[in-house]
């Protein structure tokens, strides 16, 4: 099958999202969908929709946050407490393949929407809930958010400053890590799956407890020697030179990585480290103090340069700004989300470009009310990008 433009469809080119989630990890789960393929119906909030929408700084008529999260999609901002909503909802199940919802457990099936209800009009629909803390258990009604799931699952304080007390994370880890990869993950086999069987089936994804995929290295440490890695101390959290985070005498950052030997010997020649201390262990903090002492006397500009073409994993913290501008000039995408007055560029997503719909201009979904706008195959049209 190929698509419009001559080259293979998409991988989930025919595959149909009732799309019930707001905000950030279920939106970002099918966005992916979606570009890959998948006619995605977000069902929001009458009269105004997803609350991401009257968020600032502002992209037409709705946020610039929605509008990245949302492109391509379709939408129908609906009474879920309506008989006639659910009636129409439910008789859509049977061309509908994936729903997601990150409402609390047991809200969907009081509305008369839970799996049970979806699949006994169609017994192959995989039903995808992302929570918190997981369907069960007894954090499972609790409110949170990012940063309580970070902290209950125990990575918010493997990394301390030195009075102890842990750092904001740089972005929103447990909703994407915990949330958005692995319900796409799931989603994704649970659909492989039903080829071979038929049946779909109830996906739970908890936020918290898929975080323990990240913290890997601290189970290792611990199934290995039956200690917990302390806070700050660990190889990869504060405790050793040769992954630190340096500051320069401008106020900028020098990121050095130099775990193995052959790039830490480069790295100590390079900052001109006394030989004595070339050798860190047992003397950790002591390297840390003399290498932050040399990092210091020196601009950033002259860290660039020196480490510059050498084999040392190390380079000068970015602005965000300065991030984008190096990735604009690696690959410019032709992917874009486009509206009244607006051509922009897409949010990059981890769906390599063969997998992808065609690049194109396509934009963020209206709101459309009333269970009549409960309908695929209209509202959204991607169109040729013109830039």
């Amino acid at each position: 099958m190929t698509g419009e433009y001559g080259r293979p469809a998409p991988p989930l080119a025919g595959i149909k999202v009732l799309d019930f989630s707001s905000l950030l990890p279920g939106p970002l789960a099918t966005l992916l969908l979606a570009e890959a393929g998948a006619d995605v119906l977000q069902v929001e909030r009458p009269p105004r929709g997803d609350e991401m929408r009257s968020y600032q700084p502002r992209l037409g008529d709705s946020s610039a946050n929605y509008a990245l999260l949302n492109r391509g999609k379709r939408s129908a901002a609906v009474d879920l407490k309506d008989p006639a909503t659910v009636e129409r909802l439910l008789s859509l199940a049977a061309e509908v393949d994936v729903v997601v919802e990150q409402f609390r457990p047991g809200v969907m099936d009081r509305l008369g929407l839970g799996y049970a209800a979806f699949r006994a009009v169609n017994p192959g629909i995989v039903h995808c809930s992302i929570t918190g803390f997981g369907e069960v258990g007894p954090a499972a009604g609790r409110a949170g958010h990012d940063l309580n799931y970070l902290a209950e699952s125990g990575l918010l304080g493997t990394v301390v400053d030195d009075r102890g007390n842990p750092h904001l994370p740089p972005t929103v880890i447990a909703d994407i890590a915990g949330g958005t990869y692995p319900a796409v993950l799931n989603i994704l086999l649970a659909l492989i799956r039903r080829k071979a069987t038929g049946d779909g089936c109830h996906l739970d994804i908890g936020m918290t407890p898929n975080l323990s995929t990240l913290a890997y290295g601290y189970l290792a440490t611990h199934v290995g020697s039956g200690a917990w890695p302390v806070p700050g101390r660990d190889l990869l959290t504060g405790g050793s030179p040769r992954y630190q985070i340096y500051r320069t005498s401008d106020g900028r950052h020098v990121a050095a990585a130099p775990l193995e030997d052959r790039f830490w010997a480069r790295f100590c020649a390079l900052v001109e480290l006394p030989d004595e201390l070339h050798a860190d262990r047992g003397r950790e903090a002591e390297v840390i103090a003399a290498i932050t002492e040399r990092i210091a006397a020196r601009p950033a500009e002259h860290w660039r340069g020196l480490f510059e073409g050498e084999d040392v994993c190390c380079c000068i913290v970015a602005t965000l700004e300065e991030a984008a501008h190096t990735q604009a000039l690696r690959t410019e995408s032709a992917h874009r989300v486009t509206g009244d007055g607006f051509d922009v560029g897409a949010l990059p997503v981890p769906v390599v470009d063969v997998l992808r719909c065609e690049p194109a201009g396509r934009p963020y979904p209206r709101v459309r009310t009333g269970p009549e706008a409960l309908t695929f195959g209209q509202d959204v049209a991607p169109t040729r990008s013109s830039a």
